[in-house]
């Protein structure tokens, strides 16, 4: 694949992405904005692709600095269920 076409598709699909982003903030539809399978998926990307990729390079200059990026993601998930369960309207606490 040639560089310029392979720069056109990373454009298009980071277009198509940011248009998606786009069109569910302003339709506020709880189907994308509040729904935990579309959190958790993107969760997942993040924790996975994105993650994976930065990773290596990290891991290839600085060793075991690179755990860093995972902590991040492995504190927050127990933290925001507790977050969560406190800014609920339900929560007995309130």
């Amino acid at each position: 694949m040639s560089s310029p076409l392979l720069l056109i598709l990373v454009i298009l699909y980071l277009g198509l992405l940011f248009f998606i982003a786009y069109w569910a903030e302003k339709r506020k539809s709880n189907f994308w904005v509040n729904n935990p399978y579309i959190y958790a998926l993107s969760l997942a990307v993040y924790c996975s692709a994105w993650t994976y990729y930065g990773s290596i390079g990290v891991a290839a200059n600085q060793g075991l600095e690179y755990l860093a990026i995972y902590i991040g993601p492995v504190i927050i998930i127990p933290a925001w269920i507790y977050i969560n369960s406190k800014n609920h309207p339900n929560f007995p606490g309130k």
